[in-house]
């Protein structure tokens, strides 16, 4: 992976922007039986692991700080009105959500220094989501979850791969994660610089 590839994955609409979690990620997940809260937790456990970073019990603020709801359409939202608390966007986001017929949507929140404070993934579990084994829909949506990519930055190329009958994280993914939650690096930045940074900690 060269560092233009690196800046590619976290270039937005907006530019460059750079950021990951700096306090202990705390998971809720709503909307699944419990086999299946147990692959999610044990997806998003294992990209933290990856990382070096922790996870915790509890928030002191917040509770968790990781929430992923599961649910079969957008309309359920809107007769859940602790979703609105959490995420006052939701009732303008869901007519455009409806009307695109997306399967996603992902919120993230900042701290005042522009780490990642919590973080929201909403999934329609559409014809396309259904398709995909727990395990795959999990790691994929944990990948998303552990930095603040660009919007497109799996449209070409998703971070996962299948070897030999067996879906794993890409390792340069892996690798990039790893490198990102070094700590002489920031928890965030607009700088494009900071791709050369995380280049020069990936393995060659």
């Amino acid at each position: 992976m060269t560092p233009e590839q690196i800046e590619t994955l976290f270039r937005g609409d907006a530019g460059f922007r750079f950021a990951r979690w700096s306090r202990p990620i705390v998971p809720m997940v709503l909307g699944v039986e419990q086999a299946t809260l147990g692959v999610v937790k044990g997806a998003i456990e294992a990209l933290v692991t990856i990382a070096g970073h922790q996870m915790a019990e509890t928030d002191p603020e917040m509770g968790a700080n990781l929430y992923v709801f599961f649910l079969r359409d957008w309309s359920e939202l809107a007769d859940v009105p602790e979703f609105a608390d959490l995420i006052p966007e939701l009732p303008s986001a869901l007519p455009r959500l409806q009307d695109a017929g997306a399967n996603q949507y992902r919120l993230f929140r900042f701290e005042s220094d522009g780490a990642i404070r919590a973080a929201f993934s909403l999934l329609r579990m559409d014809k396309a989501l259904m398709a995909l084994p727990a395990d795959v829909l999990a790691l994929g949506e944990a990948v998303k979850l552990m930095l603040l990519w660009g919007g497109g930055a799996f449209d070409t190329r998703p971070p996962l791969e299948t070897v030999k009958g067996e879906t794993l994280l890409r390792p340069e993914i892996a690798a990039l994660i790893r490198a990102a939650y070094a700590p002489e690096l920031p928890a965030s930045g607009d700088d494009p610089a900071l791709a050369l940074r995380l280049f020069a900690r990936m393995p060659r």
